[in-house]
């Protein structure tokens, strides 16, 4: 799938996102900073959509409570079709074992 947003805009749009969350928070650009562990900068830059790195992303998103947003990056879970071939028919009924003689 191909996106029609470059990756300039996609940063942009990241970065408002980001900042509209921190408002909404109530917190500075030194609030977060100081619980991700990360300079002042880095924040202004993530919100200015001018990027950093992952880790930093990563530090920020859990400070703003949205690490959730990372979890719709991972596809869902699946099941796989060779696993399904390989899978032993349910068993339809119980069998006593050979040789024993079961009493209670």
């Amino acid at each position: 799938m191909q996106s029609t947003h470059t990756t300039d805009e996609l940063l942009l749009e990241l970065g408002e996102q980001l900042r509209s969350q921190r408002l909404r928070m109530n917190l500075t650009l030194e609030d977060v900073a100081k619980d991700a562990g990360v300079s002042i900068n880095v924040v202004r830059r993530l919100e200015l959509g001018e990027g950093a790195t992952l880790g930093s992303f990563v530090s920020v998103l859990r400070v703003l409570g949205r690490a959730d947003w990372l979890a719709t990056l991972k596809p869902p879970v699946t099941i796989n079709p060779l696993d399904m071939l390989r899978q032993v028919e349910q068993r339809q009924r119980a069998s006593k074992p050979h040789g024993v003689n079961r009493k209670n």
